[in-house]
């Protein structure tokens, strides 16, 4: 294997690790740098321990391991050994060890000096997945810290170099290493919207095999479009050797297809993103490419990881292709236009912007930082995704008020799982049910586990009966969990709390109750909406303990979950049901109910005979508010207004609402308040020049010389102004007047029908009045209607009533 590409800078990039502790090596697929580099290390004079080499999946770690192992004649477990959640093989002999990245990080956890270990290599670092950043801020912290000597080398074949030297050290140095220059065709085949994805791919992938000489390597977004594909083809293509390749296929099923077939035939590898890095199929010299893949993303508001299906990168879409041309000259075929390729992002966006960070705020906890931002990043955590994992892990006592990693959290941070997962199987060890708890927990994690549905107890049942080696494998993984957590635990009781209650235990806000009859509507006591098939057999329970959801934060599809019984939730997580009064706004008044609630989860309701009274009167001021001019009288707001009175403006006014509403809603459940007193109330809000300014300036009522008296209007556009019978105004020969202002007369008949508006009193007893008493008179005889009336007596009495007062 000398003729690799790598072979001609392993030379610099020794020298370089051997002045430094740092380098950054580049190199394209099939430049031989995964399976190359970590065995030339263990040779140097600096490397007396061991060499970890991280991978981010576990198919790509054990395949890197077994290669290596196989240069060396040897096979996995001796000088070469791989570690993965599922499957590990090493010994005491073991050199270089090839580990998920998510095992590196519980490894720099538990020993930050890594005192055993000499170099860690993180390859594919382009992936930037979140326990690869991790693992990498954690790393470089210790060696900065602890270990001086510790070598760290970045590689990959698309990253940019410079970023992640200056993340390393201004002084590591880059080394680009040459690809094999195989010869790479790219046929553009075009969308077909009309046509369902599977009989597109079915259709280009049967097309490849036709056209192509080696095998097909076809790339699809997950498990489902895979079977179907596979369906399809198997119809067509019965000479074909299929084989599907993702996370969920056993180990044997990956190694077969990783490598050739062993009788010569053909074969068509169906693959998730799984196939895009780091692995050589070999023999493969086609691609078919669907143009998609599918990644988690968390939903902040869900509280859940769910699956998001979009167009792949550019940056995917050429390590895809780089796949048919490793070997030899290939050929790869993609399902959308060329013209459309620049539309596509660049790169896919790194985990850091799009995962649930709760396990990384742990971590940094457990690991004693105190402030994330002071160690190396590529790209910070988001500070809004950091307060909103903090803020989880405190609803599970990991976390203290100021952050700070609790005995709880330890607890929690001391199994190898997330935190909401590690809650699980310690709620079911405290229970004494251990082991079903991290069987749960590994369900929710492992798709296509028992089975499919949502009903996990159902998938559980198949599980514990399935005798495959992955079965087996995985119950041997759930049980070396249920062992830890047990060992956390001082003493536990064996109860018959259900399965649920453990699931809840990391999930609180995901106990659900059903909202209709046909199960598809159900609440959360974490306020969210989720979405159930109508025809699942979960639809007929009372209650759920939602495992996983898909979709977005609006109604989202229930796709694990848990029954429980209303006497469990009574029983079992009595601690979380809260009685507490609610009040709500209802025809015009305040209604107060007495409730008994798990979050937004509503278990009975009735009317509270005694609310809490500063309770209702909050809710009242703040409906007043909400439109104060229907509780301030308009009068008195039109009089201040015309006076200019500030302390009465609606600004002022609801500023020192406390002061004058407030006292007068006591004891109240409506808004329907005497205006009297909400006058008597506002006033006081007024000094005594303020009061001598508003009856100056804006005198509430008008008398007449006839002495009746008369409300002034301030609100109006000719205000001020004053409606009034002409009779009442007799004898007055000047126009009264409100401040400086002449006000507005409307005067009336006796009947009090309009007759005319002045602001010149004397012009119109002068000019007008003949007109109007020659109208007048003939309608109101018994009524005085002198020539000259500001010589005459003001009255409103008939012409008899007022001769008989005169005599």
């Amino acid at each position: 294997m000398s003729d690799l590409p790598i072979h001609s800078v392993l030379p610099d990039l020794l020298a370089a690790l051997r002045k430094a502790t740092g380098a950054v090596l580049i190199a394209p697929p099939g430049a031989g740098k995964t399976t190359a580099v970590a065995p030339a290390l263990i040779t140097e004079p600096w490397c007396t321990g061991q060499v970890i080499v991280t991978s981010p999946r576990r198919v790509a770690a054990r395949a890197a391991a077994e290669r290596m192992a196989e240069l060396l004649g040897e096979k996995a477990g001796e000088t070469i050994g791989y570690a993965t959640r599922m499957d590990s093989r090493q010994s005491a002999k073991t050199r270089v060890l090839v580990m998920t990245e998510a095992i590196l990080v519980n490894r720099l956890l538990d020993d930050p000096e890594m005192a055993s270990v000499s170099a860690i290599l993180f390859d594919e670092a382009h992936e930037r997945h979140l326990d690869g950043d991790l693992g990498l801020a954690l790393a470089l912290e210790s060696r900065a810290v602890l270990r001086e000597d510790l070598r760290v080398l970045v590689m990959s074949a698309t990253i940019d170099g410079s970023r992640f030297a200056r993340l390393l050290g201004l002084d590591t140095p880059v080394i680009e290493s040459a690809g094999k220059a195989y010869p790479l065709e790219i046929r553009w085949l075009g969308s077909s919207p009309q046509k369902r994805l599977e009989d597109a791919m079915a259709d280009a992938t049967a097309t490849a095999w036709r056209e192509g000489q080696g095998d097909v390597l076809a790339f699809l977004p997950g498990v489902g479009e895979i079977e179907r594909v596979r369906e399809r083809l198997a119809e067509r293509l019965r000479d074909a050797a299929i084989l599907p390749l993702h996370g969920q296929v056993e180990p044997a099923g990956q190694r077969a297809a990783i490598r050739r077939d062993p009788e010569g035939r053909r074969r068509i590898v169906l693959a998730t993103s799984i196939a895009e890095t780091s692995l050589t199929l070999d023999g493969v010299s086609v691609v078919v490419d669907s143009g998609l893949s599918r990644r988690a993303e968390f939903d902040k508001a869900a509280g859940t990881t769910h699956l998001v299906t979009g167009r792949a990168s550019q940056a995917a879409a050429a390590q895809r292709a780089g796949r048919a041309a490793r070997q030899g000259p290939g050929v790869a075929y993609r399902l959308w236009e060329e013209a459309a390729h620049p539309g596509r992002p660049p790169f896919d966006p790194p985990e850091m912007v799009t995962a649930d960070l709760a396990p990384l705020v742990l971590s940094l906890a457990r690991w004693g930082a105190g402030d994330p931002a002071a160690l190396a990043w590529l790209d910070p955590p988001p500070p809004a995704s950091l307060s909103a994992a903090r803020g989880r892990l405190q609803a599970l006592g990991a976390l203290d008020a100021d952050g700070r990693i609790t005995e709880r959290g330890k607890m929690l941070a001391a199994l190898p799982l997330d935190p909401a997962h590690a809650a699980m199987v310690l709620a079911g060890a405290e229970h004494g049910a251990a082991e079903a708890a991290a069987r749960i927990a590994l369900l929710l994690q492992e798709r296509g586990l028992g089975g499919r549905g949502e009903d996990l107890s159902a998938r559980l049942q198949r599980w514990n009966g399935d005798r495959s080696p992955r079965a087996e494998a995985s119950r041997k993984l759930a049980a070396g969990w249920a062992r830890k957590a047990e060992a956390q635990v001082e003493r536990s009781r064996r109860d018959d709390a259900p399965l649920a209650i453990h699931l809840l235990a990391g999930l609180p806000d995901n106990l659900a109750r059903r909202r209709d009859p046909s199960g598809e509507h159900w609440l959360s006591a974490g306020g969210r909406g989720f979405l159930l098939d109508p025809a699942s057999p979960l639809a007929r329970s009372e209650w759920l303990a939602i495992g996983d959801a898909q979709g977005q934060a609006k109604g989202a599809r229930i796709t694990a979950a848990l029954p429980l019984e209303t006497a469990d939730v009574e029983r079992w997580i009595a601690d979380r049901i809260e009685k507490r009064s609610a009040l709500a706004w209802s025809g015009e008044r305040v209604e107060a109910r007495l409730e008994r609630r798990i979050g937004a989860i509503t278990l009975a309701s009735g009317p509270d005979p005694a609310p809490d009274t500063d309770a209702v009167v909050d809710m009242l001021v703040g409906k007043a508010l909400e439109n104060l001019s229907t509780i301030v009288p308009r009068g008195l707001a039109a009089r201040a207004g015309y006076a200019r009175i500030e302390a009465l403006s609606d600004a002022v006014l609801r500023e020192n609402v406390d002061i004058w509403l407030r006292p007068l809603l006591a004891g109240r459940r409506d808004l329907a308040l005497p205006p009297g007193k909400v006058v008597d109330a506002l006033l006081g809000l007024l000094d005594w020049d303020a009061r001598q300014r508003l009856e100056r300036l804006a005198p509430r009522e008008f008398v007449s010389p006839a002495g009746s008296s008369h409300p002034v209007d301030y609100a109006g556009d000719d205000a001020p102004s004053v409606e009034v019978r002409v009779q009442a105004l007799f004898g007055l020969d000047s126009h009264p007047m409100v401040g400086e202002t002449p006000l507005l007369l409307k005067l009336t008949s006796p009947a009090g029908r309009p007759i005319q508006s002045t602001r010149d009193l004397p012009g119109f007893w002068r000019g007008s009045w003949r007109d109007v008493v020659r109208d007048m008179k003939g309608r109101y005889p018994k009524h005085r209607w002198p020539d000259e009336p500001w010589t005459e007596k003001p009255s409103l009495k008939t012409k008899n009533a007022f001769q008989r007062s005169e005599s």
